[in-house]
């Protein structure tokens, strides 16, 4: 048995299954396995809680009919959230754990029995308090229990014809935050934004934008780092920057890092 078979059983025998579907390519390959053994009594739900960019909610619905499964987009503000917006280095189990109260709110009004996700094999090698608070709530895991790591992930999700299978991975908006620095509205639309317009000036499929108390620190491929410190565009991104609220604009040279911020910075 090959790992997509593994995986697509995984679900044989389940009544109704919830993916808890990010735009990302893991849950993607998740539900797509759904789907292929249950059909409609698999249903991908997503949710906007306003520290997600727009493009990965956009990419969340473009894969979700890609795949041909039900989607359905839940929406709250995590804002709300005082633990959330504190910042400190439980920031994602607060997140993960509003999350899961949500998505078995809706499992309960649906009939769905079993609530998955799409952490694989390398996301238990990091600091994930998240991924805590969806064991503590029964969210389960059908990449880890078959044994997939992001390597087979994308292997097996460009085999099946995912267009996402090469997707760079990204995170909430607001783990572009130290912690300890509190999470505002207007933090996360300048975060966005300088996104938007680094990927709009410069090829490179991964991008950060830190913010580290009005400070710009701009990360790129480790591979691209160099041509873009010396590109032509880097004054005209700084300028664009500091335009939209920026005090001023750093290059990391060592370029992207996943858990970068995982470190406390003082107000």
């Amino acid at each position: 048995m090959d790992m997509l078979e593994l995986l697509v059983s995984w679900f044989c025998g389940k009544n109704k299954v919830l993916v808890s579907l990010s735009g990302g390519v893991d849950s993607a390959l998740v539900a797509y396995a759904a789907f292929k053994a249950l059909g409609e009594n698999a249903i991908a739900v997503s949710a906007d809680y306003q520290t997600l960019s727009k493009d990965e909610l956009e990419s969340a619905k473009s894969i979700a009919k890609e795949i041909g499964i039900s989607h359905v987009v839940i929406q709250y503000n995590e804002l709300e959230n005082d633990n959330f917006v504190r910042n400190d280095n439980n920031r994602c189990f607060y997140c993960r754990d509003e999350l899961s109260g949500k998505l078995l709110e809706f499992a309960r009004k649906h009939n769905v029995d079993v609530i998955v996700d799409g952490t694989q094999l390398d996301d238990l090698g990091d600091y994930r308090p998240g991924i805590t608070a969806l064991r503590n709530n029964g969210i389960q895991s059908p990449l880890v229990e078959t044994g997939f790591t992001k390597q087979d992930v994308r292997n097996t999700a460009n085999i099946v014809g995912l267009s996402i299978y090469d997707k760079p991975s990204n995170s909430c908006l607001a783990s572009r935050i130290p912690w300890g620095q509190s999470v505002t509205s207007e933090k996360l639309a300048r975060i966005e934004m300088g996104e938007r317009i680094v990927k709009q000036y410069f090829d490179t499929k991964q991008v950060r934008v830190r913010d580290l108390n009005g400070i710009a620190k701009i990360e790129v491929d480790p591979s691209k780092v160099e041509s873009f410190r010396q590109s032509d565009t880097m004054n005209q991104i700084s300028k664009k920057l500091e335009m939209i609220g920026f005090n001023s604009v750093i290059i990391d040279p060592r370029g992207y890092q996943s858990g970068n911020l995982n470190v406390i910075y003082e107000e």
